[in-house]
């Protein structure tokens, strides 16, 4: 019988593609959905800060904080990718 139709515990298929499209639409959702909770609550709230923090900003601090908002954002979609994938 061939081995190709036999799955082994512990082998995982998942794409990480779900929680990624999840952090893409809310920074911390795919870390929620991968069982990471204290690590989407971190993003979460770094998001949710920065991007507050961006739109009543000053000039200068808003657009730095724009810059840590979008790789805040940038790290929640590839960390819930590649946690997914290992999964």
């Amino acid at each position: 019988m061939s081995k190709a139709m036999v799955k082994y515990e512990g082998e995982s298929h998942g794409s990480g593609v779900v929680p990624a499209v999840c952090s893409f639409i809310i920074p911390g959702v795919g870390q929620l959905i991968n069982g990471e909770t204290d690590k989407a609550i971190g993003v979460f709230v770094v998001a949710a800060a920065t991007g507050a923090a961006f739109l009543g900003g000053l000039p200068i601090l808003g657009g730095v904080l724009g810059l840590v908002h979008i790789a805040t954002h940038v790290y929640a979609v590839g960390d819930a990718w590649i946690q997914g994938r290992k999964k």
